[in-house]
Order: structure tokens, then sequence, then C-alpha cells
């Protein structure tokens, strides 16, 4: 079809040579080009503005055909937010919170701690009334009911923004996860340490915490001092390392102190050269190696990430690096690694791989995204991850067999190893019932929520396919054939019953008038011309008006537009 500007110009070139007394109807239809051909499907590209006739391109392509059922609704599958089977629960990233879910998953897998934390008072949650949400106000309360809502709820991941917002973290900014670590078991143990009950005081304490002392030895008298300490997590220098038994070595190894190092001798009373090493004297039942992965530049002044390639074992022998205490266990196993992927220290993203102290299985925990991995086998995946810019890049090299190797794991965690018992009752942690009450609370207002949105969903389908079938139906009314009575709809108010699935508006023909109210002659080109059987049904479905039939294009207006023309 030619463009507008030739279409409007083709309308009214009669004008030049007919006096306005005797403009007749032929005349008329010429202005109005009721007598323009209609277009067919697949010859325009795009609706044809100028033609009212030309009913293509104006959204008919959505409707015409099948269509998926989910085009008719924006709302996802409430069962996507359901938890699998046989799985665990994710946590949500709150804008830079990864790190925090990760040590929340380690945490959660702790079965001792976990049931721990069950057996605290909790007057708050005991009294809880069901009809209004649970608020928890401690750091206690909030990790007792999120380990709860991980162990027994419906949904496929929670939101630990409670917990989050009582420790007063910053959810836009990536905390350093090493430091978080720390500050965190010290703020737990704070809190445990408070409980009446006895046994609950200590379990900070008992789970992770191990002894040494700095010895230091008189190169002159050899008078040997020591400084007892306990440790929380064992940090270890990766830098010209290879495997973790270096690393360990390395912490362990003697020191020399000399010149401006000297040591204050209490024997000799000066000072004197001396040599000093970490004496290792206990190990707690979970082991926490923290790789020095972020470490200050001095050249930048910033911190800087190490992507140095460590390998560490599935099963850890401490006993060599133990002095004292033989009958301490000394084995231990490989229970969960955490991972920074970035090349920066200061962004990237957290992840962890757990291992199922149930049933053995190794899981990777990403927010809200919980994968199982095959074979009951870690699996860190070739971790390429790193900018390729990055010149030095070194090739992952070869593990033995039992072995791991990372360049982004910046924490190991080894559990004791205990001996093989037929008696599973140490493995399982019952929710005990006043957390289970809110728990429950909980998955009833999720399961609302599922048949909320199931019935919504339902409801635009529903919508949605009746008008596909109205759509349909019209669409092969719509164009007036000759000789056949006509009104003209605003091509808009067409559009947009075409483009919305669900609701129109009636129709509004007020702008489209001119002063005698009939169809304004300037305004044929932004409406078409259909059947009056179609409009006739539109109106009774959506109502509007003034209608604009075929009477319409008497206007007197035309006349004036005659004149201006001519002018």
């Amino acid at each position: 079809m030619a463009p507008r500007l030739q279409l409007e110009k083709a309308a009214w070139r009669w004008v030049e040579t007919v006096k306005p007394e005797d403009i007749r109807q032929e005349h008329i239809e010429l202005a109005y080009r009721v007598n323009l051909p209609a277009c067919k499907r697949g010859t325009c590209r795009r609706n044809c503005k100028g033609n009212p006739n030309c009913l293509v391109g104006i959204g008919e392509q959505a409707w015409l055909g099948d269509i998926d059922e989910n085009a008719f609704h924006n709302i996802d599958d409430p069962n996507s937010e359901r938890r699998d089977k046989n799985t665990f629960v994710g946590l949500t990233n709150l804008g830079a919170t990864c790190y925090v879910n990760t040590f929340l998953q380690v945490w959660f897998h702790n079965l001792e701690l976990r049931r721990s934390l069950y057996q605290c008072h909790n007057t708050r949650a005991q009294e809880h009334n069901i009809e209004s949400d649970y608020e928890p106000q401690s750091i206690c309360e909030h990790l007792q009911y999120l380990f709860a809502l991980l162990q027994n709820s419906n949904r496929k991941y929670i939101d630990p923004s409670g917990l989050v917002k009582a420790l007063g973290l910053d959810t836009g900014q990536q905390q350093d996860a090493q430091e978080f670590s720390k500050l965190f078991l010290s703020l737990l143990e704070d809190t445990l340490s408070k409980q009446k009950n006895p046994n609950l005081q200590n379990v900070i304490q008992r789970q992770f915490c191990g002894q040494f002392s700095y010895v230091t030895v008189c190169n002159q008298c050899g008078r040997s001092s020591a400084l007892p300490s306990r440790f929380y997590e064992l940090e270890l220098n990766i830098q010209g390392h290879k495997n973790l038994t270096e690393c360990v070595t390395e912490f362990l190894k003697e020191e020399k102190l000399d010149g401006d190092n000297r040591y204050f001798c209490e024997s000799c009373q000066s000072k004197q050269s001396a040599t000093r090493r970490i004496r290792l004297h206990s190990i707690p039942p979970t082991l926490n190696l923290q790789l020095m992965r972020f470490v200050f530049d001095r050249q930048t002044g910033h911190k800087k990430k190490l992507n140095t390639f460590i390998s560490f074992p599935e099963q850890l022998d401490m006993g060599p690096f133990l002095e004292g205490k033989e009958d301490q266990k000394c084995v231990y196993e490989l229970s969960a690694v955490l991972i920074h992927r970035g090349i920066s220290a200061y962004s990237g993203h957290y992840i962890a791989h757990v291992k199922d102290a149930r049933t053995g299985d190794w899981y990777k925990f990403n927010d809200e995204e919980i994968e199982k991995m095959e074979g009951k086998k870690l699996q860190l995946g070739i971790e390429e991850d790193i900018a390729e810019t990055v010149k030095s890049q070194t090739r992952k090299p070869k593990c033995s067999k039992g072995y791991h190797c990372s360049r982004n794991a910046y924490m190991l965690v080894y559990k004791v190893q205990e001996e093989e018992n037929s008696d599973t009752s140490w493995t399982n942690v019952e929710v005990p019932a006043f957390l289970q009450r809110l728990v429950d609370q909980d998955n009833h207002k999720f399961e609302e929520w599922c048949r909320e949105m199931a019935h919504m969903r339902k409801q635009s389908v529903d919508k949605g396919k009746a008008k596909h079938e109205e759509v349909k139906e019209l669409y092969e009314l719509l164009p007036a054939r000759d000789g056949e009575s006509y009104e003209f709809i605003p091509m808009d108010w067409l559009k947009k019953w075409l483009e919305d699935s669900t609701a129109t508006r009636e129709i509004d023909n007020s702008n489209f008038l001119c002063s005698h109210g009939k169809l304004h002659p300037d305004k044929v080109g932004d409406s078409k011309r259909v059947s009056l059987q179609a409009s006739q049904v539109l109106y009774e479905r959506y109502s509007g008006g003034p209608r604009l039939d075929g009477q319409s294009n008497r206007g007197c207006d035309l006349f004036s537009n005659h004149e201006l023309l001519l002018n």
C-alpha cells in the first residue's frame, strides 16, 4: 500500500475540479477512503495508517494460531518455589550477603551446634501466639528459627534478612568473609555463655576451640617459656606453598628472634637472641582452616587475592603436628570447602561445598540454588571463573586420589573422624516442638500463598483463553465488505484490544469528532472501518461511544476541508 501522505493526497485530489455545491457521495467516499482495497495478511510488513480498511499489523499476529497458556499471565508457577524432595533449603542473597549464606549453611550442617541451639531457652518462641508473625530478637533466637526453617521448611529458599539485620550488616556491601566468621563465632559464644544450661554455655569452645602455646627458647641460657593461647581456626599462609601440609608446617615452624626483634629473657635479665615456635596441644572436633588468600599489598596499599593452587586431602592426619595427649583423635575428614569466585579481594561471589553428615553426599550451596553432587564425591569443577586478562594463570596441577585442588578455596572445614557405628541417633537432630510450631505456621502461610498464586494464574489463563476465542471470532468479522453497513473504530483502541490479554477499556471516540459531532475527515487515518456486525459486538462487550457509523462521514467539515485545500 502507498505511504500515508500519498493516500491523503489521493483522497482529496478531486477538490481541485469539484465545486462545494457539486460534492456527491462518491466524493465523500473518496475523502473518507471507504473504497481503498483492504490489505491481505502477509503483504504488509506494518499497518497502513492512511488506509482505514487495512486491518493487518495491529496486533492480530499474537492471537491467530495456537497460543501457549503461559502467555496469558506473568505469574511463575508457585510450585517452582517449593522445596524439592530429599534436598536442602537455600538462602536468599539480599544483595551482597552470599558470604553470610555460605557460613550459615556450614554451621547448619554442624549437627552438634544445631542440636545445642535447639536446646536454648526461648520464652518468646514458646509463648508465641501463632495468629501473628514470630519476630526473634536475640542472635540465638534468630539462628534457632533460621535453622528450624532450613531443616523443615516447605520453601525452596528462605529469607535470612531478620538475622542479617540483627547483626547490623550492610546488605549492599561485601564484608571480609574470614573476619565475619571470627566475629560471629565470638558473638555466638558470648550469647550462649549466658544460657542457664551449663551444657550450652561452652558449646562453641567444645566444637571449635583448640589450644596451642608460643614457646620461646633463649639462645644464651636455654630457658624455655610458654605462652598458652586458644584458637578457633588456624590461619595458614598459602604464598609459596602447593599443599595443605606445607601450609601447616610453616605455621608451626621455628622463628628466629634476633637483632631489633630479640627476646627479653627473664633469666638473663636482658635482651637475647632466641627461637620461637607454636606448639599445638589440642585440636577441636571441628577444625577450621583459613587459607589466607586475601593479603595486604604494600605496593598498592590495598588487599589482593592470591590465586595460588592449593591441594588438600579428604582425610587429614593432624597427628604429626600435635604434641602430647597421645589419646586424642587426630584423623579428620573434609566436611566443607568455602569458595570465593573472582579475582578481586573486594568483590566476587561466595559459595560453599558441604558434606551431609547423615548420608555422606556432597552439596553445592549457591544462595537460593542447591546442587547435589553425583557419587558422594566433592566436585569443585575446573573453576574457570578468573578473568582471562590475568597473565599469571597457571595450569591446575594434577591431584592424587583422595586430594582436591583449588585456587579459590579460602576456608576448609574438617571434622574429626568418628568410629563406624550402626547407631545413627547422633545424626538425627529433631526440631523441638516449640520451633516446629513456628515452622508449621510459616509452611501454612507458604501453602496459602501457593494456592492464591495458582488461583490468580488460573484466572488469568481462563480470561486469556476467552480473549483468544473472542479475537479469533471477531477478527474474522472486522473487515467491512462492499455494500455492507460499517462503523469507524479508533486504531489505537483496536491495538490495545489486541495487545492486552485480559482487560480492555471502553471505546472512546470523543477526540475523533468534528464540531458537528461527526467523524472529522482529518481523523480517518487514525481510525479503522469495520463491519457493523463486529462493531455491535465490540460495543456490547466494552461499551463507549459516540458511535461513528456510515452516516458520520457526511459531516459538513468536509466543505471546510474543501476550502482549506483549495487555498
